[in-house]
Formats: structure tokens, C-alpha cells, sequence
């Protein structure tokens, strides 16, 4: 067996403290950062500028909503599969067929709704958009893994990358709302397909820096699922809470602020949820922490599940919003511990299937959250919403409580898979 473990960036790491300068000096590491910002950018942008153009077409934004849950749900359950085949046969292999598809999905939705199709149409537009969203996050995780291989830098890029998923989630439904009410309704479906096509193909052209698969025809390799890692399915579930404070914080904020009359305040009292998860992410990254990672998330969620507990009793703007930003600032440790873990529970060969399980369970809890939160909200009082993230994150802390212990890593997961006949080098950590 070889490693590929750069010298370089093991002995800095242990000489110095971790840190963002240090991380982004990693030897080809913006060759992926790059174009892996631009393809990411309209994953933010889809399910909004589904919402603006099929309101637009139909005038209802229950069929809108109900399309964009469509792409949601599909993105979720299909993400995994994507993760599983792009550890098996390589990034670029899947990527390239999938924004294709991807590409003409959007395009044919698009079309669709300006022709005023039937919802039905919608519906099956709307499905094969959402399963071929290309998992640029995760596999921008998977290549940190590689350029990383024990190093305490790993928790860093899991703080970078969070903290560049807040961006993207900040800057997304922004720039969809900007087309599509200033240029055309259509504008930011369009500009979603362009952005991924482009930057996505960008991406996968950096074939260096993808992580390496060992050839079939050389090797027999045991090939391991990263749901069978019982720590894995403890972490969607964690996950799944999270989900459930992205969704119930959309739905409810905007029913709260609908009640006072300043619907405007929306994107302020989200912007300001946001900027708490954006911040604490950066603080996270520049810490050189000394407690183990199972520990800290324990803690970290305890923290969320409190405060999102309190969500429902806040009966000001300013109360609200402090709120906000509390939950926001517990987010980002949750989500970077997690992403974390996944380096010590789970082979890398297997580790691009993991982070889009996570990436998938977020999503699903979101979608389930916004449909739950909004049903509250009609027939309970306003603030009803609320319930959701306090319900969802208190499940998942008695699960994550329950099950702690299956998130210390194996020393199976330290190796990628048993090669039997000609001696091929593989990746190990």
C-alpha cells in the first residue's frame, strides 16, 4: 500500500496552528475552490426561483411551493446514490452525465411552466431537476479529505466549507430574486442551469485533485456503504434536526412577520439567523480545539436544542432576532463537527456517499419542516411554526445522546478497502 499523504501540508500542521491563511495555502487547493463556489451557487438559487416563476405562471404559491418541495424531496433521496457512485467510479464520471441532465431538466421546466402546462407536468419536470442537483459541497469535501489526510486542518475546511455554504445560501436567494423580478420570471431557473453547467464543468475538470478510485480490472475491492457505519446513521438523524430549524425558522419567520404588518422584516430576521451561523463557523475554523469531536458535538447540540426551544415564546422583532442569532451561532458547530467525524467513521472510499447522506438529510428535514411548520401555522396561533425546530432537535439530541458511542471511529474506517491479487496503491489516511 502507498499513501498519498502531502508532506508538506502533515508537517506544517504540526508545527503550526491551524488556520484559515494555512488552509488556503494548501498546495492546488483553489484549483477546486474556484469553480467548486460557482457550481455550488445555484444550488441556493433553485427551490426560490422554482417558487418566483411557477407563482408567476400558475398565481398560486401552493402549487409553486408544492413544485419546489417536489425538487427538494428528490434532491435528498437521490444525493446519496450520487455520493455512492461518484466514490466508486469518480467525481468526474458522474458529475459530467449529471449536469447534463441536470441542465436539460431545468430547461424543460422552465419551458413548461412559461406554457402554462398542467401541474402534473410540473411535477415530473420538477423531479429529475431535483435528483441530478450536482453534490458539489460534498465533493469539494471529499477532495479537502484527500489534500488533508491527517491533519488538524480537517476541522478547519469543515469550518470553511460551512461558512462558504452560509455564503451561498446568503448570496443565492438574493441573486434569484434580483433576476427573476427585475429581468423576467424565468430568469433565475436559467441563470441556475447556466451557473451549473459552467461552473460544474469547470469543476470536474480538475481531475488532479478528485479523489483516486482503484481500478476494477486490477484489484478486487470490498466495497463499503457509508450507511453501514452506525455512526453515519446517527449523524443523518442529527442532521435531520438541523433540517428542521431551516425550515421552521423560513416558514414561521415569515408568518411572524406577516402578522406585524412588515413582511419586509423577513429577510432581515433570516439574514440576521444567517449571519449568526456564518460567524460562529469562522470562529470554529480558527480554533485549534483540544476536545474530542464527539464531545463537542454533544454539547454543541445541547446548546441548539435549548435555544430553539425558546423560539416559540418570542413576542418582539428584537427578542426574535436575538433568538435568531443564537440558533444560528449553535448551527455552524453542529454542522462542522459532524462533517468532521465523517474523517474518522468512514473509509475514504466511501466518504463522498457520506457527506451528501448528510447533505441529503438536511434537505429532507427542511422540506418535511416547511410543510409541518406551515400546517401550524395556519390552523394553531402565529409563532406555531416554532414548535418544529424545537420538536426536531430535541428528537435528534436524544437519539445523538443515546447512540454517542457509535461515533467513535473503527479502525476499519481507517482503511479504504482490501485489494487482492496485484499490489495497486491506494489512498489511506
Amino acid at each position: 500500500m502507498a499513501s498519498t499523504v502531502s508532506s508538506n501540508t502533515s508537517n506544517t500542521s504540526k508545527t503550526s496552528r491551524p488556520g484559515y491563511g494555512q488552509l488556503l495555502r494548501t498546495r492546488g487547493a483553489w484549483t477546486f475552490l474556484l469553480p467548486g463556489f460557482a457550481a455550488r451557487q445555484p444550488f441556493a438559487m433553485l427551490t426560490l426561483s422554482i417558487v418566483l416563476l411557477v407563482q408567476h405562471t400558475t398565481g398560486s404559491y401552493g402549487a409553486a411551493g408544492a413544485v419546489a418541495a417536489a425538487t427538494g424531496v428528490s434532491m435528498a433521496l437521490f444525493a446519496p446514490w450520487s455520493g455512492r457512485l461518484a466514490d466508486r467510479h469518480g467525481q468526474r464520471a458522474v458529475l459530467i452525465p449529471g449536469i447534463l441532465v441536470h441542465g436539460a431538466a431545468g430547461l424543460s421546466l422552465t419551458a413548461l411552466a412559461l406554457m402554462d402546462a398542467p401541474l402534473w407536468a410540473l411535477f415530473a419536470a420538477a423531479v429529475p431537476t431535483g435528483a441530478s442537483v450536482p453534490q458539489i459541497g460534498p465533493m469539494v469535501r471529499a477532495r479537502w479529505g484527500v489534500k488533508l489526510q491527517d491533519s488538524p486542518l480537517m476541522s478547519t475546511a469543515a469550518a470553511f466549507e460551512s461558512v462558504t455554504d452560509e455564503l451561498t445560501f446568503v448570496l443565492g436567494p438574493l441573486l434569484a430574486t434580483a433576476l427573476c423580478t427585475a429581468v423576467h420570471p424565468a430568469a433565475g431557473l436559467l441563470t441556475e442551469a447556466a451557473l451549473t453547467l459552467i461552473g460544474g464543468l469547470l469543476f470536474a475538470a480538475q481531475r488532479g485533485t478528485q479523489p483516486r478510485v482503484v481500478p476494477v480490472a486490477h484489484a478486487r475491492v470490498e466495497r463499503v456503504s457509508a450507511l453501514s457505519v452506525p455512526g453515519v446513521r446517527v449523524l443523518i438523524v442529527t442532521f435531520l434536526g438541523i433540517g428542521s430549524v431551516f425550515g421552521g425558522m423560513q416558514v414561521s419567520l415569515a408568518a411572524f412577520s406577516q402578522s406585524i404588518g412588515e413582511p419586509g422584516l423577513n429577510g432581515v430576521l433570516y439574514g440576521v439567523f444567517a449571519a449568526g451561523n456564518m460567524l460562529s463557523g469562522i470562529v470554529c475554523g480558527a480554533i485549534a480545539w483540544k476536545t474530542a469531536p464527539q464531545r463537542r458535538l454533544v454539547i454543541g447540540y445541547t446548546a441548539l436544542a435549548l435555544v430553539a426551544s425558546a423560539l416559540w415564546t418570542a413576542d418582539s422583532v428584537l427578542v426574535l432576532a436575538a433568538l435568531g442569532l443564537l440558533v444560528g451561532m449553535c448551527i455552524a458547530p453542529a454542522l462542522i463537527t459532524g462533517y468532521t467525524l465523517v474523517d474518522s467513521l468512514v473509509p475514504s472510499g466511501a466518504r463522498t456517499e457520506a457527506f451528501t447522506w448528510l447533505t441529503g438529510a438536511v434537505a429532507l428535514g427542511q422540506a418535511a419542516a416547511v410543510t409541518a411548520a406551515g400546517q401550524l401555522e395556519d390552523r394553531l396561533w402565529t409563532g406555531a411554526g416554532f414548535l418544529v425546530p424545537a420538536a426536531g432537535t430535541a428528537l435528534a439530541l436524544a437519539t445523538l445522546f443515546a447512540l454517542r458511542t457509535r461515533l467513535v471511529g473503527s479502525p476499519r474506517s481507517r482503511t479504504v478497502a482490501r485489494v487482492v491479487g496485484h499490489r495497486v496503491p491506494v489512498t489511506v489516511d
